[in-house]
């Protein structure tokens, strides 16, 4: 049992918490008595991972119950972690990302062994925010990785722009020390024909090339089959006119392409330097239309086709240095690219997302066109234990710099659609391409103060290249009440700052009148557009969290977090025109005075006998909203529970039974025209519970099988279309989907057999 002794007191790792089903479930373990271990100095980092807003998935959890299809399935049964779509609006609905104590899927940062992944930022950016993109948690298989860390709340403010939510840091497996392998295959059987199956192969190498040189290799093919075109028909919201009989698409279909490496140099005793280089390749199966509820023959032509695809290099270079028993330092340099290929779009009025058919004369062309996003990422930090003014310390100081480079040669409004009486002429000047820098530096310091007080200040600086200077100063403090109670505060400011088409004033969308804020919905409006705007502030949040830990000798813990976050300059669709051209009103992304996120989260372990295991955490979110209009910022339950229990029946045989209960889901308040909604439009998702059960049995050291079913007793809900949906000629009544924005899938059953040597 990993422990930290400060003083007299005993503080629990990171590694103890992940043990005891804190940060995530694990096996059951027999309690052991508490050792009694002299002081450790960690990094300020490390630190931080034990603040309360942290958690832990380790390969063990993974393995036990493994995804379908994406990390961020795992992920979502962590405190405070939902999945939501890319806004509230319900578009591209079931395009589900990690949304972290409601902050939503553009406040996670996504990191891969510490590094950060940007490829969702090649997507297109449309007018509520949505991008037709899964996030950057698939990029890793999920028989590759080592552990997940997150970070929730003010530990996260220590990681920069997009942190404001919070952290997933994926860390993956590293090289062996003797040659070995494995080969894992999953699959997947849903017990509705209608729903799409999965199947995955991985695989890995690693080892020794000298006594200095170590290398691993994986690779991996993952295919989702996808849902049936008419998954949905028949659970639609009312649809009338030309909307009559169209319905709206399931979750698409992907394949998956992924294969990386590293060599692991030691030249010297207490040095490593790591050369990585990854490839991955994304493409979707279409299964209709997954913004708006298209039905025309472009459409069906394409059902079963690959759309779009994404393509991912990343290489690096990183330094790991032990100097001495004191110091020790971390750089690397990053260079990713993401080429995101897609048949061409609509960027006006109904036909947005749709695709331009190369044979309808009212387009300009179709086929496919890319849009390139390279990141570059240059760090260097570190850490050195200190003892100033006789307290015990670790330091940090840090420098970071980013640049990205976007292009995009298939935005542009006037080659998409062709101008018609309702768009004139595009009177603004495209500009495809767009770039911003930032440079950073960061400050933090572990303070050990008496036996009982840690405290962590710590500063970070940023200048951006076009959101120009932000600070965001934090300070995280523990006290050791007792031997089993610990009191932990923190309180940071985080920052993100725009994404390179909401800054960039040459990328502008049109829509034809449903969706122009303030026009009355008939169907003489004038139509408006919506411009990029490069004289946005970045977003920032002042993130506070105050939580309490009990831990008992015999392995009994449980915690309890209140978090709010206080968010300033949110960047949303403006709502004041800026100009008029022909009539139409011209908005800017503007940024949003006020919004608030608050709410509790909690966690209980209890080892129940020698070989049992109870755990459980939930998430209760008090509001989440813009503090100007009452809006909400995502569609996030109202409270999860998580619960799992394992029983280690033999040390080869372990049965696992997990439920996951989710509270009540509401959707927008408002329609886009900034009136109330009505009809089913305010449908609610009630509450639903899913449960699964699992069972691994370890044939041999070299064998592995996991078996189970998820949802268990079959709980379906269909998607009946976009939030707000179709206006019907008046602003009264807009008949939408209200929350039922997304498909979730019933009984499946699953198997997976790893074989290693």
């Amino acid at each position: 049992m990993t422990t930290l002794k400060v003083g007299s007191h005993i503080v629990p790792s990171i590694g103890l918490l992940a043990a005891l089903g804190l940060a995530g479930p694990v096996a059951a373990q027999q309690a052991e008595p508490v050792a009694q271990l002299e002081r450790v100095i960690v990094t300020a980092e490390d630190e931080l991972k034990q603040t309360p807003g942290a958690s832990v998935i380790t390969a063990s959890d993974i393995a036990k119950a493994p995804p379908a299809n994406d990390l961020s399935e795992i992920l979502r049964t962590m405190p405070g972690v939902n999945l939501t779509g890319n806004s509230s609006s319900g578009q591209r609905g079931n395009n589900r990302q990690i949304d972290i104590r409601g902050m939503g899927p553009e406040n996670t940062l996504i990191l891969v062994d510490g590094k950060p992944v940007s490829s969702r930022g090649s997507v297109r950016f449309g007018w509520r925010g949505e991008r037709d993109t899964r996030g950057d948690t698939s990029w890793v298989p999920p028989e590759m990785v080592e552990r997940i860390e997150v970070l929730r709340g003010p530990a996260a403010a220590r990681y920069g722009n997009g942190a404001a939510g919070g952290v997933v840091n994926i860390i993956t497996k590293p090289p062996t020390d003797k040659l070995s392998g494995s080969v894992s295959v999953y699959a997947n059987a849903p017990k509705h024909s209608d729903e799409g199956s999965t199947a995955r192969t991985t695989f890995s190498l690693s080892g020794p090339v000298s006594d200095s040189l170590d290398f691993r290799l994986y690779g991996s093919m993952a295919n989702f089959q996808g849902d049936d075109y008419e998954i949905n028909k028949g659970h639609q919201s009312l649809r009338l006119g030309k909307n009559k009989g169209t319905f709206p698409a399931g979750r698409e279909g992907f394949k998956n392409r992924d294969i990386g490496g590293v060599l692991s140099w030691r030249p010297t005793a207490g040095h490593t330097i790591d050369f990585e280089a990854g490839y991955g390749r994304q493409g979707n199966i279409y299964v209709g239309d997954t913004q708006n509820t298209n039905t025309n023959d472009m459409v069906k032509r394409q059902v079963g086709n690959e759309t779009n695809r994404i393509y991912r290099q990343n290489y690096s270079i990183t330094h790991k240095g032990d100097w001495n028993a004191d110091t020790h330092t971390l750089s690397y340099f990053q260079y990713e690219h993401t080429r995101n290929t897609r048949l061409l779009e609509g960027l006006a009025g109904g036909t947005e997302g749709a695709f331009n058919d190369p044979t309808n004369p009212k387009v300009n062309d179709g086929g496919f066109g890319d849009i390139n996003l390279r990141t570059l990422t240059a760090h260097t930090e570190m850490n050195r234990r200190l003892d100033w003014g006789g307290v015990d310390q670790m330091g940090t100081i840090g420098l970071e710099w980013v640049r990205q480079d976007l292009e995009d040669t298939s935005s542009n409004l006037s080659e998409r659609n062709h101008p018609s009486g309702r768009m004139p002429v595009v009177p603004f000047d495209y500009v495809p391409k767009s770039h911003a820098s930032i440079y950073s530096i960061f400050a933090e310091d572990n303070l050990y103060l008496g036996e009982d007080w840690t405290v962590t200040p710590g500063l970070r600086f940023d200048h951006h290249s076009i959101q120009g200077n932000n600070w965001s100063p934090s300070l995280n403090v523990a006290y050791m009440v007792s031997n089993q109670w610990t009191v932990k505060a923190g309180i940071a400011r985080a920052y993100k700052a725009a994404n390179l088409y909401q800054s960039n004033s040459g990328y502008v969308l049109y829509s034809a009148g449903n969706g122009c804020w303030g026009n009355t919905g008939a169907g003489s409006d004038p139509g408006c557009y919506m411009l990029g705007n490069s004289d946005l502030d970045a977003e920032t949040s002042v993130n506070k969290e105050l939580g309490i830990e009990f831990l008992s000798p015999s392995g009994l813990g449980a915690s309890l977090t209140y978090f709010r976050n206080d968010y300033h300059d949110k960047i949303e669709a403006g709502r004041t025109p800026v100009a008029t051209v022909g009539g139409a009103n011209v908005f800017q992304w503007t940024n949003v005075p006020r919004a608030v996120v608050q709410g509790l989260e909690g966690n209980l372990s209890w080892p129940l006998a020698q070989d049992w295991l109870w755990s459980t955490n939930f998430t209760y979110m008090i509001e989440s909203k813009n503090k100007e209009t009452g809006e909400h910022l995502s569609t996030i339950p109202e409270y999860t529970i998580n619960s799992t229990l394992d029983w280690s029946v033999t040390p080869a045989w372990s049965l696992r039974a997990k439920a996951t209960w989710y509270g009540t889901q509401e959707g927008p308040k408002y329609d886009y025209y900034g009136q109330p909604l009505t009809g089913s439009a305010t449908d609610k998702v009630s509450p639903y519970a899913i449960f699964g059960l699992s069972t691994q049995y370890k044939v041999h050291k070299h064998l592995r099988i996991t078996a189970g079913v998820d949802n268990l007793f079959d709980k379906r809900i269909y998607r009946r279309g976009n939030a707000i949906g179709v206006n019907l000629g008046t602003p009264n009544p807009i008949y939408g989907a209200g929350a039922y924005t997304y498909n979730q899938p019933g009984r499946t059953l699953f198997l997976e057999v790893t074989s290693s040597f």
